[in-house]
This record gives structure tokens, sequence and C-alpha cells, in this order.
């Protein structure tokens, strides 16, 4: 039986930052609230948008605020994304060995989809996963249930991710949880949420993984 690797996006593959924070910005402009700080910002890549979106506009705006963030992404926000330097390497050394890869993400399965097809990244994963547009598996412990359930049969299931609930949402599956520091989240975030061991770069990943 194979390993079965499942990959965040934002934050592990891509480096998200522009996109994401644009159109945040763009729906609060249009509903009217104020910009938060950029460290603010930052703390955003990778939670779910019905995480982020209810602590600056309220639950009842939330819905709004994420339709308005949609129009803007759908439109050049998924452009404004860059893989991370390495990162088609080691995606290419990993998929040379017994395993199976996925993306594990809380953007919509949609979207990440359109993204990792876009940087030529398709064929290195067998699946995408992602929430629906209604919410739906956008909790991350979740979406690797769901996973879970229509992949049976690996030798063990790892997660990589870059932020804590990648990696507690790991744990809750009892899958092998592993970091990455090169994207929005501290090795300290990481060791706290029970980091198994953590990549500096990319091109860690094919070691840790082997």
């Amino acid at each position: 039986m194979p390993s079965h690797f499942y990959f965040d996006l934002d934050g592990t593959l891509t480096d998200p930052y522009e996109g994401i924070t644009k159109c945040i910005l763009y729906a609060l402009d249009e509903l009217g609230f104020p910009h938060p700080t950029d460290d603010y910002l930052f703390n955003c890549i990778g939670p779910s948008l019905y995480i982020t979106f209810p602590e600056m506009v309220g639950e009842e705006l939330t819905p709004r605020a994420i339709e308005l963030y949609r129009e803007r992404f759908n439109d050049v926000g998924w452009l404004e994304n860059v893989p991370y330097e390495g990162i088609h390497d080691a995606l290419a050394k990993i998929a040379t060995t017994d395993c199976v890869m996925f993306v594990a993400t809380a953007k919509p399965r949609i979207a990440a989809s359109r993204i990792i097809e876009h940087f030529d990244m398709g064929r290195y994963f067998a699946k995408v996963y992602g929430c629906e547009l209604d919410g739906t598996r956008a909790n991350k412990a979740d979406l690797l249930s769901f996973a879970i359930d229509e992949n049976p049969g690996a030798v063990s299931r790892t997660m990589i991710g870059d932020r804590e609930h990648d990696l507690i949402a790991a744990t809750a599956n009892h899958m092998i949880p592993v970091g990455v520091s090169y994207g929005y989240g501290s090795v300290e975030e990481l060791e706290i949420a029970g980091a198994a061991s953590i990549a500096a770069s990319p091109g860690e990943l094919p070691g840790l993984l082997a």
C-alpha cells in the first residue's frame, strides 16, 4: 500500500498573499468597513473565509463579504498567486516514491483546482479537495475526514501545511502532521500544533516525507 500525502495550497504550494489580501480589502471597501493592519491580513492567509470574515464584518454580513471577495478573486485574484521557488522540483521528486498525493485546502474546490492546473501542478495530484461554495467542509478536519473516506488503503497518511489548523486537523484524523515554515505560520505555531517535522523550504520536503 502507498503512503498518502495531503498538501495544503495557500502558504504551502503557492504564495497567495497579494490575491487574498486585495480581495479581502475589496470586500471591506464595498461594505464600508475599515482596513485591518498588515499583521492582521498576514494572519488571514490559510483559515477559511468563514472564519476570517465574521471577525471583521460580523456573522450577518459574512455571506455578502464572501460573495464580494469571490467576485474579485474569480476575476483577477486567483492569478495574483505565485508558486514557491522549488515546489515543482519537490513535487516531482516526491512523485517518484510509492505515494499518492492530494491537495486539501480551505479554498473552494473549484478555485483550488483552477490554480493547481494553471501552475502545471495537476499532474502530481490524484485529486484536489476543498470546501464547497456553500461552506460545506470549510472545516479542515471535516475536509480531511471526507478525503480519507474516499481514499482507503494507505500505509500512512500525512498532512503538509503552514498553519496550525492544518496540523490540528491532521492529528484529529490520525495523520502525520508536517509543517512548512516558509509559508504563513511560524515555527513556534507549528511546533505548538504538534508538527512531527518542519520543512524550512520546499527542497526539504522530499527528504522529510521519504
